[in-house]
């Protein structure tokens, strides 16, 4: 596979090679730092630091207890970086995210004026807690935010300070009462992440740490400036054209109305994933090849992220619904179905 892989790329100039070793290593040294609060849950921290180093917003979904709140704020401690939290309950709204414009008197000439007062999307790490608990208008008030870091209020548009990501969470259960995400919002999300219970042994661990006097010291390893140089660098990085065609054939596979949709799975999707889902794929891989130490991007790369960017974007149909189908199934499948370019063997 890395024979396809080095096909038709160009090779990284020496500056840009010295900034992807700096960003292994600091990937490395990021992992360390969390390791003094969060025990376990590899892939989760990987999934959660390539979104930083692409520059997107994730979503996390897990039961009660396994800390995916923790694990977002204590990344947010690590950097020494701007966090805020929202908890999302029915009775929220746009302007509790965004801020609003408040009268604000002069003491010295008793002269009123409207002033802008910035809501907690204001930060450089949002935390959306139990984001399907509002309703749908204060859902969207994210949606610009996350696709272009702005935010427009009362026909003035107010930049956010870079770096800036969002990270949402859901609970699994208790559904009643929640307002599901729109396709449209689930769309700029880069990855669904999905945490679940440790092995007995990480868990022992767990209980073992947490019941003891905490008190950990966490070293920067890396700035807010150095996240804003990694994604530029990510953007950077070559990838071959027949690597680059895979990840738009898994994404088009799974469109029902696409030709290319195998038969197989057809009968159990309702809507495929959009063109931004083959985007992050290949951003995605970009930045899994750079913090395995390599300077291009394999199929393998493709592969290892096709959960994580395509379980929120393949939704399933009732009948996939009425026989237990999931969409990770659909994305095992599609994994099957569509070959690796002979090119790549």
């Amino acid at each position: 596979m890395e024979t396809a892989a080095r096909d038709q790329v160009v090779e990284l100039q020496s500056d840009d090679v010295a900034l992807a070793d700096r960003m292994n290593d600091g990937r490395k040294r990021i992992v360390t730092e969390l390791r003094k609060a969060i025990i376990g849950q590899e892939e989760v921290i990987n999934q959660v630091l390539l979104t930083l180093f692409v520059g997107g917003n994730s979503l996390i979904v897990g039961v009660p207890g396994l800390a995916k709140t923790l694990l977002i704020y204590t990344m947010a401690r690590v950097l020494e970086l701007k966090f805020n939290r929202i908890q999302f309950t029915p009775d929220l709204m746009p302007s509790d995210i965004t801020g609003t414009d408040i009268i604000n008197e002069d003491a010295t000439t008793g002269r009123r004026l409207m002033v802008f007062a910035p809501g907690p999307i204001f930060c450089n790490i949002l935390l959306a807690d139990e984001i399907n608990r509002t309703q749908p208008k204060t859902q969207s008030a994210l949606l610009e935010a996350m696709q272009e870091h702005r935010v427009t209020i009362q026909g003035r548009t107010y930049k956010l300070e870079e770096p800036f990501y969002v990270f949402a969470t859901q609970n699994p259960i208790e559904l009643e009462g929640t307002y599901p995400l729109p396709e449209a919002q689930l769309d700029r999300f880069m990855f669904h992440i999905v945490i679940e219970h440790p092995p007995e042994d990480e868990e022992f661990n767990v209980v073992r740490q947490t019941t003891a006097i905490q008190e950990p010291v966490f070293e920067r390893p890396v700035s807010g400036e150095d996240l804003v140089a990694f994604q530029r660098l990510v953007r950077r990085v070559p990838v071959a054209e027949p690597i680059m065609r895979y990840a738009l054939s898994l994404v088009r596979a799974s469109r029902p109305k696409n030709p290319s949709c195998p038969e197989s799975i057809r009968k159990w999707i309702a809507f495929g994933a959009s063109v931004r889902a083959a985007q992050y794929l290949v951003l995605g891989a970009k930045a899994r090849a750079l913090t395995n130490g390599r300077y291009h991007v394999s199929y393998e790369d493709i592969r290892a992220l096709a959960h994580p960017v395509l379980r929120h974007r393949v939704l399933t149909n009732f009948h996939a619904q009425s026989e237990g189908t999931t969409s990770d199934m659909l994305v095992d499948r599609l994994l099957e179905a569509v070959p690796i370019p002979r090119s790549g063997m």
